[in-house]
């Protein structure tokens, strides 16, 4: 059984830095795509950035490029969040995928989440 275990979210404000961190455990997933989706309160769950297998391909929403970096060391994978935002607030769910890009019908596996809030 995998199990993703996020940590590293918490309350900033506007133009602080964050780095979430995500732990896989159970198996190697070094097969797999990882990332990050956010969601907010009723609305849909969103790609944030991903990061393929081989750790040097890299995919980014365009309200986070330039800000934000992912990477991946052996079963953890990394986001930094700079520059952030109100609009960054939400919860941040890692995600594992055999495929890539990473489609949100397509993820095996899920953590449960960490909050982000940031105050302006």
């Amino acid at each position: 059984q995998v199990q993703l275990v996020e940590s590293g979210g918490g309350l900033v404000q506007a133009g602080g830095s964050l780095r979430l961190s995500c732990a896989a455990s159970g198996r190697t997933l070094s097969a797999y795509a990882m990332g990050w989706f956010r969601q907010d309160p009723g609305k849909e769950r969103d790609l944030v950035a991903a990061i393929k297998w081989n750790g040097y391909t890299t995919d980014y929403a365009d309200s986070v490029r330039g800000r934000f970096n992912i990477s991946r060391d052996k079963n953890t994978v990394y986001l930094q969040m700079n520059s952030l935002k109100p609009e960054d607030t939400a919860v941040y769910y890692c995600a594992a995928s055999g495929g890539y890009p990473l489609l949100l019908r397509y993820i095996e596996y899920w953590g449960k989440g960490t909050l982000v809030t940031v105050s302006s």
